[in-house]
């Protein structure tokens, strides 16, 4: 029995056509809510860019599984390590990169260019304020967005020895503590609410999301995903503006 459902938002909940929620999708949450089925996002978004959706969630995962919420209440946190956050900041600096900087609370960017821009127009979110490099030292961080082409990312984390790099677009990547992960952030909700993971499901579409998709008892590769994402998935369903989520929850007999 399916007793919770977790959602990746870009490129599941929201197409990257639209950024709408889909009816099908819609009538999903209204059906699940009644069946008493728990939903949950779980995103590599920090909270501050989670979407006001018209949707219900028990809970929250965030920054790729460093900041879990249940309910109203915090319940899991996980920042990077201080002295590889130092590096960093050092090596943008060095480097002349741009970096978006999420704490628990804020976001800012420590200058607009080109990529940045094309970020914000893909996902659909205000730019965060620009902020000097120096007002990002001190801070308890979360998650970095790296804005560098993938091969650059093997020398990057050979400075950091406490970070990973879940890689989900060919511009830019997450940057986040080794021991954080969507999975990590699952298994701390379902903890919480006391259900197994064999008894819950997650929608995915990228590179951070094989983990989840692993964890779970069925994970469900979007039909928009990366082929490495439905290689490692339970099921590949249509894409997130096709209908997917409906279409998936109906073949496993969830709604």
């Amino acid at each position: 029995m399916i007793k919770a459902v977790f959602f990746d938002i870009d490129g599941t909940l929201l197409g990257y056509k639209s950024h709408n929620l889909l009816p099908g999708t819609v009538e999903a949450f209204s059906i699940l809510k009644e069946r008493g089925v728990k939903t949950f996002i779980s995103s590599g978004r920090p909270m501050v860019l989670i979407p006001k959706l018209p949707l219900h969630f028990d809970g929250f995962v965030t920054v790729n599984g460093g900041h879990c919420i249940a309910g109203d209440k915090v319940i899991h946190r996980n920042t990077i390590n201080p002295d590889d956050a130092a590096r960093w900041l050092q090596y943008v600096d060095d480097k002349g990169l741009t970096t978006m900087c999420f704490t628990e609370h804020d976001m800012f960017i420590n200058r607009i260019d080109p990529v940045a821009t094309a970020l914000r127009d893909q996902l659909g979110f205000e730019m965060p304020p620009v902020r000097p490099l120096e007002e990002f030292k001190g801070q308890d961080v979360y998650q970095f967005i790296a804005i560098q082409p993938a091969d650059q990312d093997e020398a990057t984390l050979a400075l950091l020895p406490h970070c990973r790099m879940p890689r989900w677009h060919k511009l830019f990547t997450d940057l986040i503590p080794a021991d954080s992960s969507k999975a990590v952030g699952i298994e701390r909700i379902l903890a919480h609410f006391g259900i197994d993971r064999n008894e819950a499901i997650a929608f995915g579409d990228g590179a951070n999301d094989i983990e989840m998709l692993q964890y779970v008892g069925t994970g469900i590769a979007m039909g928009n995903a990366a082929d490495i994402v439905k290689q490692h998935s339970d099921l590949v369903t249509d894409s997130a503006d096709d209908e997917g989520i409906w279409n998936a929850l109906k073949r496993l007999n969830v709604i």
